[in-house]
């Protein structure tokens, strides 16, 4: 079911500050951010040869990102990104096996375009991770 792994995601205060460690020190391709208001943040893409580094930016005070900043005021790990051929099969198939989907437990349409859904972390060994339809 699992695929290759399309991000690591990492909560920052500041994303054009974030932006510029990756571009001037380590000379790394960085998207434009994008507000994506659905999920209350705002997003970069640092474009690797083997995946991608998404970071989060809080867009509103009532972001996700914006608790997790409250309680991780550094920054850090947000979550991980699997890519599954069929998000509704996988989801059933983790449900079955009684892991926990966050929110309606509905796909929603991501910062890619396509769709994501959200699991527990303690379902994951303490990760929030993603599955995203590829």
């Amino acid at each position: 079911m699992i695929g290759r792994l399309n991000h690591v995601a990492i909560a920052v205060k500041d994303l054009a500050a974030a932006t510029a460690v990756y571009k001037n020190a380590l000379g790394a391709v960085v998207t434009d951010p994008t507000p994506q208001p659905d999920h209350g943040v705002t997003v970069v893409f640092v474009e690797l040869p083997n995946t991608k580094i998404e970071f989060l930016e809080p867009l509103g005070a009532n972001s996700p990102i914006a608790k997790f900043l409250e309680k991780n005021p550094d920054g850090g790990i947000h979550h991980v990104c699997y890519e599954v051929d069929d998000i509704i099969a996988a989801r059933d198939k983790l449900k079955e096996q009684g892991a926990r989907v966050l929110g309606d437990g509905n796909p929603k349409i991501g910062a890619h375009g396509k769709p994501v859904l959200f699991l527990h972390p303690k379902d994951f060994l303490g990760t929030l991770t993603e599955l995203e339809q590829v």
